[in-house]
């Protein structure tokens, strides 16, 4: 019999990446979504067309990350095989204004199904994946960072998804849970919400060409990321819950890139070549041609305390379960700015 996946956050870019692996290598996939009075699935109808038409094992389930009661009933009603927990309040500025709600979704929320799969009987059954995230490491103690690197946390959101890292390796280790954190560096693809740099940058560079804008604006040029594709990070994720034995993993391309590089490299995409002037937040990239202020700086994007380099070393991942990135960060950006050409085109 096939297994059994279960996919908080299906909704997002990774939920929906995985879905789509998990699906194709034959398992039965339950989504579990929030209720709203308007639906946000554009990202996964096409998996509920085919669903709909008998094609793939696909079906949502209704649940909240803060409802204790709603998670114990979606685990007693599929017992999953494999649940994979990416639902969270994920964009790290953010969590600065909402700290509260980002503590009890990425904090609690991980807590509440640990605690499911014990309390209903299905720790020798069920394997819980955590998407822990690289910004755990914050101000970093050392360059790259492995799984032995110290954390470091830098906001809200960094706290909360350490709290659960911690978590997962307690109920590990109390309770014989196969659970297990993937420490994963950033990760991006067209399906990366509009909020991002990545995708933001992307999608103005499309619509400046197209000229339905006149410039972006962004934070903190100078900070360097390690990005990667989601599509080979969703593959990385199944191969930690199917690996020997529970443990943590960091996925990383072990490249870096400054968000000034990713906005010069998605404007000459777009057929400009930027030049960079002033300093600080007076700083604008203007094209060398035209002359045109083309990006500025909003003190609004810089965070209270920033983060100013993550650069991560997948060494344990690609020894232990063969997983390496096969995309590069210009093969990223191309196809992420081609996706937003195309679409305002």
């Amino acid at each position: 019999m096939s297994k059994t996946a279960l996919i908080t956050g299906v909704t997002g870019q990774d939920g929906t990446y995985l879905s789509r692996y998990l699906l194709r290598l034959g398992y039965r996939v339950c989504g579990v979504v929030r209720r709203a009075s308007l639906p946000n699935t554009a990202r996964i109808d096409p998996l509920l067309a085919d669903a709909r038409e008998g094609k793939i094992p696909f079906a949502l389930m209704s649940g909240d990350m803060t409802d204790s009661g709603g998670l114990h009933r979606i685990l007693e009603e599929t017992e999953p095989d494999e649940i994979y927990n990416l639902a969270a309040q994920s964009h790290v500025r953010v969590s600065f204004d909402t700290p509260e709600y980002t503590a009890d979704v990425d904090g609690l929320g991980p807590l509440r199904i640990l605690d499911a799969i014990r309390t209903l009987g299905l720790a020798e059954k069920t394997r819980f994946y955590q998407a822990s995230t690289s910004e755990l490491f914050g101000k970093v103690r050392q360059n790259p960072q492995t799984e032995t690197t110290p954390f470091y946390p830098r906001s809200p959101y960094a706290s909360a998804k350490l709290f659960a890292y911690w978590t997962v390796i307690n109920y590990r280790e109390a309770y014989g849970i196969f659970a297990s954190n993937g420490i994963l560096f950033n990760h991006e693809s067209p399906l990366r919400g509009e909020s991002f740099v990545t995708r933001k940058v992307t999608r103005a560079a499309a619509a400046i060409k197209l000229g339905l804008a006149e410039k972006v604006s962004v934070g903190n040029l100078d900070a360097c990321r390690d990005w990667g594709h989601a599509a080979d990070y969703v593959e990385g994720m199944h191969l930690i819950l199917n690996a020997e034995k529970a443990d943590d993993f960091v996925l990383a391309t072990g490249e870096t890139h400054s968000v000034r590089e990713l906005v010069e490299t998605a404007f000459h995409l777009a057929g400009f070549d930027l030049i960079w002037k002033g300093s600080g937040i007076d700083e604008i990239g203007l094209d060398r041609k035209s002359g045109r202020i083309l990006v500025e700086i909003d003190p609004k994007f810089f965070r209270p305390t920033e983060v100013e380099l993550l650069c991560g070393d997948a060494t344990k991942a690609r020894k232990i379960l063969g997983w390496r990135p096969k995309r590069t960060f210009r093969d990223i950006i191309e196809e992420m700015f081609q996706f937003d050409f195309d679409a305002l085109s």
